[in-house]
């Protein structure tokens, strides 16, 4: 991890999230832009454990969650109802890097890695809660990903909530068997995916092996004033395609169905609105519908 934090500085990149302890990683990325100082943080929601750093440790910066599993109904053996919820410290530490970086720059960033992988439309449980402490806390919008496919839109006092942006840029053989079975490992895993997810890899597209509906991307968007005021937020519907590269659409691409509709199903509240050739969210930052 210290080598790819130092390649991307190498290059020219400002980090966040991760680091050679847990001051490094917890610290944020400031730049300056248009006027602007702009300060980004990063956490890890998901796990593992392994990757977290420590005070002595290289990792990443965290939001430690914690499942619980419930039977609540007479059936022992049966599906359990799953609760999610942030640790009250680990996410009072977030809160206050949050609150810190609100007073030293003029917009503040916050992304999460966070969600249940492969799975359409799925919020669980912990991800509104942690993400509308981020915006409290100060944050002037929230980004989300880790999931492999997009999730719906929440605004939360003004500021947009993207839960998931999807996949963008995201290529890789790691995961898909070769012919012949070259992996006893990756075979296992390609059983446990369809298991657990219910869908298998287009074969046409080994370089890809991510559920169909993750071919539907965005780039999420926001503008902000010459004093760091958010002004409107919004999205740029994409498409994955054969070769596995995210190619912007129109404004009438069937993507802002899809993320209107998981949205929905999701019970975020979140809404898209056409201005021009624009897709805007409505209620965040001044930008409000007009009838």
């Amino acid at each position: 991890m210290t080598d790819t934090v130092a390649h991307a500085r190498k290059a020219g990149l400002v980090t966040a999230g991760a680091g050679a302890d847990l001051v490094e990683a917890r610290a944020a990325a400031v730049v300056e832009r248009g006027g602007l100082r702009i300060g980004v943080l990063s956490y890890n929601c998901v796990g593992p454990r392994e990757s977290w750093a420590t005070s002595r440790k290289a990792g990443c910066a965290y939001v430690h969650v914690l499942t619980h599993y419930e039977l609540d109904h007479a059936s022992p053996g049966g599906p359990p109802r799953i609760y999610t919820f942030a640790d009250p410290d680990s996410l009072e530490a977030m809160a206050d890097d949050v609150a810190r970086l609100r007073a030293e720059v003029d917009v503040v960033l916050v992304g999460l890695h966070k969600g249940v992988g492969h799975t359409p439309a799925a919020v669980a449980m912990y991800e509104s809660p942690v993400a509308r402490a981020a915006v409290d806390a100060g944050a002037d919008a929230v980004f989300g990903h880790h999931a492999h496919i997009l999730r719906g839109i929440e605004v939360w006092r003004g500021k947009p909530i993207f839960h998931g942006l999807g996949n963008f840029v995201t290529v890789t053989h790691a995961l898909t068997p070769a012919s012949g079975g070259d992996s006893a490992e990756r075979d296992a895993w390609a059983a446990k995916r369809k298991e657990l997810y219910g869908f298998a890899p287009d074969p046409d597209m080994p370089f890809y092996p991510f559920h169909p509906e993750s071919r539907d991307t965005v780039v999420a968007t926001c503008r902000f004033d010459g004093s760091g005021g958010l002004v409107e937020a919004g999205v740029v519907p994409c498409r994955i395609d054969d070769a596995g590269r995210p190619v912007p659409q129109g404004p009438d691409s069937p993507v802002v169905g899809y993320v209107r509709d998981i949205t929905t199903r999701a019970r975020l509240g979140g809404r898209l609105v056409r201005r021009g050739d624009d897709w805007l969210v409505a209620g965040a930052g001044t930008f409000e519908e007009t009838a």
